[in-house]
């Protein structure tokens, strides 16, 4: 688009022709070296990890067919975050290249090194929220080939819905297309299983998640129109309300604030988009390699203690709720395993099991004396174990139980113990998904970007309502991430630049909206249709 020439840009002052950002410009040769230097020592950082767990767990090693399998599904899920880089933040440049505040090819930079940052000092919630709108089953058989064959049958069809909706420059979510790949997923699970008792499709939590998706959109539309209302009334400046004139920079104090803004926005991006891809990574690890990854090993001996006491309080809890009930050890994880898919545990024999499983993980753990000593061979009962009780508890608040205070406190306590040991991400997975985010972000970013830029509203870009449209998606996001929403990046920015249009009487382009709207109605079908169709298929292969 070098020295294209934008819509005409109306109003009181009549209308003038605008000259476009140069996308096609090159940065200088020592950026690329850069780059290819960060890229070589983060892919070396990645291997050195996965092989350092991998030797230092103990137990036997890898089978070369799983060593394939798990460098094919790292490929994939590192290709699944490569895609959302270049699909997903070239919303966060799009606003800062169309102000002229900084030149495309180091916007792109910019925004990719502040996403790296972003996935570096995630929380990791968001990762385990998606993580939990899976299969019960599948997670705790993710090591079979039903469990391969989710894996690569979400993150491909995520992958090809992203490919389809960028080609065609249609800003569509990422979070969005993987939501609908995992219920694709579920769905045909279902319907292949024997079993009347299977979970399918968690409808409770992916309900949970919609809303968040739905909301989000809403929130960048109002907030960042009311926003810029607000700015005309509080802030005088002429200037922070038109478009660039040709290809001059903004005055130094409004571009600080946008390239601010831009800076937020990716690292928000990168510390919520990031986490989708960690926590299917994480599902990789444990089915391939369950010594070195079911269980975190980095836990040190000095929260046993914790971990006892914990499980003391809840068996008193569960204890007091079986009316004297028993279910012997070797049926409490099927009961309980039971209970969760079907949703249903106020009775007293859920919690007998309950109480049966709780003591009998505290008993293995007291004995082999930390859960980093857990033996190679019974590494993946103990974590499915720990993951069915957990999940047990987060239903049991989800659905309100009634529980007193103490009661409350005991739940909470132990549930946090037990996430301790089965939640957890190493750095180099970590950085690996950085790497893959950061890189993406930095070499398919036009597409999306003009689309954000030249084709939602009918005239240019102004200074003002880039602010306004950045902060409002930077906010969201960051708040979505603190409590492990899993939001669309795509739609809080785009839908925000909607809203400053509106706002600012400067009309929009229906059919980039509507196009928009579109993909925005079918990307949850679709990938569930894709995902679905890939499940049916890789089950037959694995």
């Amino acid at each position: 688009m070098s020295d294209a020439t934008m819509n005409t840009v109306g109003g009181a002052a009549g209308t003038a022709q605008r000259r476009g950002p140069d996308l096609d410009a090159k940065p200088h040769g020592s950026v690329a070296i850069v780059v290819l230097g960060l890229l070589v020592v983060g892919l070396g950082f990645v291997v050195q990890g996965l092989v350092q767990d991998i030797s230092s767990a103990g137990g036997p090693p890898l089978a070369t067919a799983a060593i394939v399998l798990l460098g094919l599904a790292l490929l994939i899920a590192l290709g699944f975050e490569f895609v959302n880089g270049f699909h997903d933040t070239a919303n966060a440049v799009a606003t800062v290249i169309y102000t002229h505040s900084l030149p495309a090819q180091y916007a792109v930079v910019w925004s990719g090194f502040f996403n790296f940052l972003g996935v570096l000092t995630s929380s990791g919630a968001v990762a385990f929220t998606v993580v939990s709108l899976l299969p019960v089953e599948l997670i705790l058989q993710v090591g079979s080939g039903a469990g391969y064959a989710m894996i690569f049958a979400l993150l491909i069809a995520a992958i090809l819905w992203n490919l389809g909706t960028w080609a065609l420059g249609l800003p569509a979510s990422s979070s969005h297309t993987l939501i609908g790949s995992i219920i694709g997923v579920g769905l045909a699970n279902q319907l292949l299983s024997t079993n009347v008792n299977v979970s399918g499709v968690d409808w409770g939590q992916v309900g949970g998640v919609f809303k968040a998706l739905l909301i989000s959109p809403l929130v960048g539309f109002t907030c960042a129109a009311l926003l810029l209302l607000l700015m005309k009334t509080v802030v005088k400046s002429k200037q922070l309300y038109e478009a660039p004139d040709g290809n001059s920079k903004p005055p130094a104090w409004i571009r600080g604030l946008l390239i601010l803004t831009c800076t937020g926005v990716s690292f928000a991006h990168g510390s919520n988009d990031g986490q989708k891809g960690m926590g299917l990574i994480m599902l990789i690890l444990i089915g391939v390699a369950p010594t070195a990854y079911a269980l975190n090993r980095a836990l040190p001996e000095s929260s046993t203690p914790a971990f006892m006491q914990a499980t003391e309080r809840v068996e008193g809890v569960f204890t007091a709720r079986a009316q004297n009930q028993t279910v012997p050890a070797d049926q409490a994880r099927s009961r309980v395993t039971q209970a969760v898919q079907e949703k249903s545990f106020d009775k007293p024999e859920v919690f007998a099991a309950l109480s049966g499983l709780a003591h009998d993980m505290a008993a293995q753990v007291q004995g082999y004396g930390a859960i980093k000593h857990v033996p190679a061979e019974q590494v993946q009962n103990v974590r499915n174990d720990m993951f069915l009780a957990s999940e047990a508890v987060r239903q049991m608040e989800k659905q309100g139980m009634a529980f007193s205070g103490d009661e409350h406190a005991a739940l909470k306590s132990w549930r946090g113990e037990l996430d301790a040991g089965t939640k957890f991400i190493p750095l180099w997975v970590k950085v690996g998904v950085a790497v893959a985010l950061g890189l993406g972000t930095m070499i398919g970013w036009k597409r999306i970007v003009v689309t954000v830029g030249e084709r939602i509203g009918k005239t240019h870009l102004t200074y003002g309502q880039g602010a306004s449209a950045e902060l409002v998606a930077m906010l969201t996001i960051g708040a979505a991430d603190v409590y492990g929403l899993p939001v669309s990046t795509t739609h809080v920015l785009s839908s925000g630049v909607a809203g400053t249009m509106a706002a600012n009487g400067s009309g929009l382009q229906w059919s980039t909206v509507r196009s928009i709207a579109m993909a925005w109605v079918l990307t949850l079908p679709a990938a569930a249709l894709l995902a679905g169709g890939l499940y049916f298929l890789f089950r037959q292969v694995f």
